[in-house]
């Protein structure tokens, strides 16, 4: 099984949407939790590609299976959001896949730093930025859950001179 990842069409709105609630509620956030929203979704060609950043999904035969944002913070710094691997799929290097898609992304765009968030709640996540090398910058408490702040310094790649 092969992820096809490209950028995102506003025809895959509806199943972006239901993906990130399906991968939220299997780590146990809800609406309301104080962590979990979701009213960036009707928005991103404003909020993520109109203003520097990017949006990107992941696909498998003509399933969207997974996805992520880069949402630009400064120039140097884009906020990398809303990553998400549908359950029924994760634990396939998905999840690495768009990490790793969305910081060459990130690159691309001229950013040296990314940034995000997770809970403790969400382990593979956790793991998953550790492997590739981001760096926890703090923990906050946020009702009954703990969000812990991330970020990694992006090397562009080496550029040959002639």
């Amino acid at each position: 099984m092969k992820l096809k990842i490209r950028r995102y069409r506003w025809s895959d709105l509806d199943t972006i949407l239901a993906l990130h609630r399906i991968a939220l509620a299997r780590v146990g956030l809800v609406p309301g939790d104080g962590v979990y929203y979701d009213d960036d979704f009707p928005r991103i060609q404003e909020i993520y590609l109109a203003c520097g950043g990017d949006f990107l999904v992941g696909e498998v035969g003509s399933r969207v299976v997974a996805m992520g944002g880069l949402k630009p913070v400064d120039t140097d710094t884009a906020e990398m959001c809303r990553l998400r691997v549908h359950p029924e799929y994760q634990r396939r290097g998905f999840g690495s896949a768009m990490l790793v898609a969305l910081e060459r992304r990130a690159v691309e765009l001229g950013f040296h730093c990314v940034r995000g968030d997770t809970t403790l709640n969400q382990e593979a996540a956790l793991s998953l930025y550790e492997r590739q090398g981001w760096r926890e910058l703090s923990r906050e408490r946020v009702g009954d859950l703990t969000v812990v702040y991330i970020e990694k310094r992006l090397i562009p790649p080496a550029v040959l001179e002639l």
